[in-house]
């Protein structure tokens, strides 16, 4: 996930260039080739770059620090090249009582995260002040290293169009994308994956002199949560996993299965969307909103909609409505009902101006503006598990679901730039069979759909689950506003005990309170 624009907040200043003392041995159990990495000084520094960086300038206002932390680009290599990998630090405040340093990763995969400490130390609220929170942008994401293929997207997800001509554009894309990535970022792609994201957190817990870490991990950075415990298990204080990746499910084709959810979303959102229908115009009920959306895919099928300077195909209108249904609020559905107002209308020939929001999210689809996203997102997927390499098995799994969901199953299902990908470096994690952490998961969640979270749940007996009911939510704690979620999980970072059974909260209890 990345609840990456709404929940990027910033980075900080703390004290100028103070040095840390070097992690001491028995700290971090570190010796051999990698020890000059674990027991390396951090320079700590003002996190704000310029004049124009708001997430430094947030970061200063809470109080935070920024360092760079070296780490080896391969880990079979520790004495060839190095990157560099951002964090951000919050320090406790209540120091008698402190617990130690609680890492964050906001998802994506390739979500820039090293601005969240001031939001989620808000969302911790009292037993905040225990922890130093540590925002990690990953290698090769924001200020670590950035990885960019100069793609023409922000994004490889689109849908697979309405006929073979046009699931063959999609290949032909898919083949450029990877190309593209081969061309200027081919050297480091092999290193491009989680489980060297995982040992990048253990260098990044060492340098900071600590024995085990903390961990708060949403959408896909529940699945480096999940390789963080399986490789370091002794290195574990307490752990969040929000948005639950089944790690049996994980790899490039996550998205598919999601489908159901998706229109499940899709409908409330329309129901809501018709409730407004004075503001938006869409329709009076449910069916007539969900109507006006297939209208618009229908028109965008026969010719490319005009929205502003953009032209919206069949392969970009329904990757549009998908990704504006991962939040269950008022923000985020008006926003949606803005863009299919305005797609509606130019399906009508009319002139149309749209508004920042969908500005913005056709920037990201339809540009290279925010081309390192999704080349990272790709590099970290396609670095971890292989996908199929034959066209024609996407084409089959979107021809034999078309028929049950045409909106939502050539998006889930088409085929991406992992198909032409080279194979991964290492074999796939095999995650540990148990682990004591605190799970979160809404039903409705259309990315993380909740029957990962249940299975994750069933491979870790001895975890819990906090479940959120009644929405189509994807990431909760701090995200969703529901106090009995966030008191479960504020609860067990203060006293690292997990609640004595599965806790279920209500997401209208928490809309009526």
């Amino acid at each position: 996930m990345s609840r990456r624009t709404a929940l990027c907040a910033a980075l900080a200043l703390a004290a100028p260039l103070l040095l840390s003392a070097p992690a001491a041995t028995a700290a971090t159990g570190a010796a051999g080739p990698l020890a000059r990495f674990h027991h390396q000084r951090l320079a700590w520094k003002s996190c704000v770059q310029g004049p124009n960086d708001d997430t430094g300038k947030e970061l200063q206002k809470a109080g935070a620090e920024c360092a760079d932390v070296t780490v080896p680009l391969n880990y079979d290599d520790p004495g060839g090249r190095t990157i560099t990998v951002a964090i951000s630090r919050i320090r406790a405040t209540d120091t008698p009582h402190r617990v130690g340093p609680l890492l964050l990763n906001g998802g994506g995969p390739g979500g820039q995260t090293l601005g969240d400490a001031p939001w989620i130390r808000q969302t911790m609220k009292d037993v905040g002040a225990r922890y130093d929170v540590v925002g990690v942008d990953p290698r090769f994401v924001g200020r670590s290293t950035p990885l960019d293929c100069h793609w023409p997207t922000g994004t490889s997800i689109q849908g697979a169009g309405a006929d073979r001509a046009g699931f063959d554009r999609m290949t032909a894309f898919a083949r450029d994308l990877a190309q593209r990535c081969r061309k200027f970022e081919g050297p480091v792609l092999p290193y491009v994956t989680t489980r060297n994201t995982a040992r990048d957190m253990d260098i990044i817990r060492s340098a900071l002199g600590e024995r085990r870490i903390s961990y708060l991990g949403y959408s896909y950075g529940s699945y480096l949560g999940e390789v963080y415990a399986t490789l370091f298990p002794g290195r574990v204080d307490r752990m969040v996993l929000d948005g639950v990746i089944d790690p049996d499910r994980y790899s490039p084709r996550l998205l598919r299965g999601a489908e159901a959810a998706n229109r499940h979303a899709l409908a409330n959102w329309a129901s809501w969307t018709a409730a407004r229908n004075t503001t938006y115009g869409l329709g009076r009920t449910r069916d007539t909103v969900l109507a006006a959306v297939n209208r618009i895919q229908a028109a965008a099928t026969r010719a490319p909609l005009k929205v502003g300077s953009y032209r919206l195909d069949d392969h970009t209108v329904p990757a549009i409505v998908f990704s504006g249904l991962s939040q269950d609020n008022d923000d985020a559905h008006g926003a949606l009902a803005r863009a299919v107002r305005d797609m509606g209308l130019a399906a009508q020939g009319q002139r149309v101006v749209p508004d920042p929001d969908f500005t913005d999210t056709l920037k990201f689809v339809l540009t290279g503006s925010e081309s390192a996203y999704g080349s990272v997102q790709s590099a970290i997927l396609c670095g971890d598990v292989a996908a199929p390499r034959d066209p024609e098995v996407y084409w089959r799994d979107i021809q034999r679901s078309r028929a049950q969901d045409p909106l939502f199953a050539p998006v889930a299902r088409n085929i991406g730039p992992c198909a032409f990908w080279a194979p991964p470096r290492e074999a796939r994690t095999t995650i540990r069979g148990d682990f004591p952490a605190l799970l979160v998961n809404a039903t409705g969640d259309p990315r993380t759909i909740y029957p990962g979270a249940v299975a994750q749940h069933r491979n870790w007996p001895s975890s819990r689950l906090v479940t959120l009911r009644g929405t189509d939510q994807h990431a909760v704690y701090g995200v969703f506003g529901s106090a009995c979620v966030d008191a479960s999980v504020n609860t067990y970072f203060a006293t690292g005990r997990l609640p004595a059974e599965d806790v279920t909260c209500d997401a209208q209890a928490d809309s009526d309170a």
